[in-house]
């Protein structure tokens, strides 16, 4: 039996050598082995370290390899080895590996960020995490030429005709993301509101005004015409006018429990806290108001998704991210009935549902005003044409009212009275 034996001299681990395998560019997802070795007598144990962002060495890995089969971004960094054996420990040099990735999900900031007025420079910047650097360029919806190209995209004069949904691409050439986000001039402009409700407002008000005018003159005309063509008495004209008067007493106590019944929800109006722009990771409060006799019950819904979000008037997202952005609805719903508000919730976006609401609540309330006076003087202009159509004096049968009959009777009375006296 032949025994050899390793008669060479104990020797001490040499210098570790390090090698990367594949030795060109590491792309993100790939597989990659780091190989370390060192002639040493006895043979050497290995082991990997890591250093971290404190430049301290945190050990990885044990053998001479170490291999990361699906490589990420975050394992960027240097690495050494260390070999050791009987006799002493050396450790290698630092090697840096360098991962390449696509650009991530880009994130933008608008300055200024408590809201948008009308005139104002409005800056945005987006930035996104990408090995190489990304290239950015921005786009608006609709239009087929970008906007922008580089980091910072500036208006300097944001009009109303500037609003709408935006994009930031970033871009290396391992590939692309892109994030949307949208702009308005929003409710802390108070140019813009003031002139979109005034502007509304005074053309209700100039047809109000138009539409009494007409009613108006058309009540003189009849009344005009119901004197020239029907000769009434003074006596059946006082009589018409107290029976007049006692038709519009009917009116008002019936116009007064109208008032007092129970009615479907109106259209529901929303509240957003905070009402200025929404931040990522933030709480986001909204209240759902509207209307309604019995109360209404609420219920909260996202466009496209078919179980509802929440019920109750208040719904809060406590965290609020880019997939919670949306369109959104509030459903108020008694017995009688149903209505729905429904609005926009986007990252950086928490002002326009503000100005969406008041727009929306007050064009609501004032065509219910519109509405409500124009079937008031439909039911006037009936009334009087019904006045006007009414049978000759002779054939008004006065002896329904009780108090009237007593009147008549009495007036007989006084009269044979007056002609008995006459004979004697």
């Amino acid at each position: 039996m032949l025994i050899t034996l390793n008669t060479s001299p104990p020797d001490a681990p040499k210098l570790p050598s390090v090698s990367v395998s594949p030795s060109a560019e590491i792309e993100e997802g790939s597989s990659v082995t780091l190989t370390c070795s060192s002639d040493a007598n006895p043979a050497a144990n290995y082991i990997w370290y890591k250093r971290n962002v404190n430049a301290d060495l945190s050990s990885v890995s044990e053998g001479p390899l170490f291999v990361l089969s699906s490589i990420q971004s975050s394992d960027s960094g240097q690495y050494c080895c260390r070999a050791e054996n009987l006799l002493e420990i050396t450790r290698s040099e630092s090697i840096l590996i360098d991962v390449k990735y696509a650009p991530k999900l880009p994130s933008v900031s608008v300055s200024p960020s408590t809201g948008i007025k009308e005139g104002s420079s409005v800056t945005l910047t987006c930035s996104s995490d990408a090995n190489p650097a990304a290239n950015y360029t921005w786009y608006k919806k609709n239009e087929d030429s970008p906007k922008a190209s580089g980091q910072i995209f500036t208006i300097t004069d944001f009009r109303a005709e500037h609003s709408g949904s935006y994009s930031c691409g970033a871009q290396n050439k391992l590939g692309r993301s892109n994030s949307t986000f949208h702009l308005i001039v929003v409710a802390g402009s108070s140019t813009m509101i003031v002139n979109i409700i005034g502007t509304t407002l005074g053309v209700l008000m100039l047809i109000l005004a138009l539409l009494l005018s007409l009613w108006t003159r058309k009540k003189k005309a009849l009344r005009s015409t119901t004197e020239a063509h029907e000769p009434i008495g003074i006596e059946v004209r006082e009589n018409a006018h107290l029976m007049e008067t006692k038709k519009k007493d009917v009116e008002m106590s019936l116009w007064r429990a109208r008032l007092c019944r129970m009615y479907a929800p109106k259209l529901p109006s929303v509240s957003v806290s905070p009402s200025a722009e929404i931040e990522e990771g933030s709480s986001v409060t909204l209240t759902c108001s509207s209307d309604a006799n019995p109360a209404a019950n609420y219920t909260w819904y996202k466009e496209n998704e078919d179980s509802p979000k929440a019920s109750g008037q208040i719904f809060t997202i406590t965290d609020f991210r880019a997939e919670h952005s949306g369109s959104y609805s509030c459903g108020a719903q008694n017995k009688l009935g149903r209505s729905n508000s429904t609005f926009h919730l986007s990252v950086g976006t928490g002002s326009s549902t503000m100005m969406v609401n008041i727009i929306g609540t007050t064009l609501g309330v004032l065509m219910l005003i519109l509405a409500l006076l124009l079937s008031l003087w439909m039911r006037k202009k009936k009334a009087l044409r019904s006045t006007t159509e009414a049978p000759a004096p002779e054939e008004i049968e006065l002896d329904s009212d009780p108090e009237y009959e007593n009147d008549s009777h009495t007036a007989a009375q006084t009269e044979d009275t007056e002609e008995q006296e006459d004979m004697v």
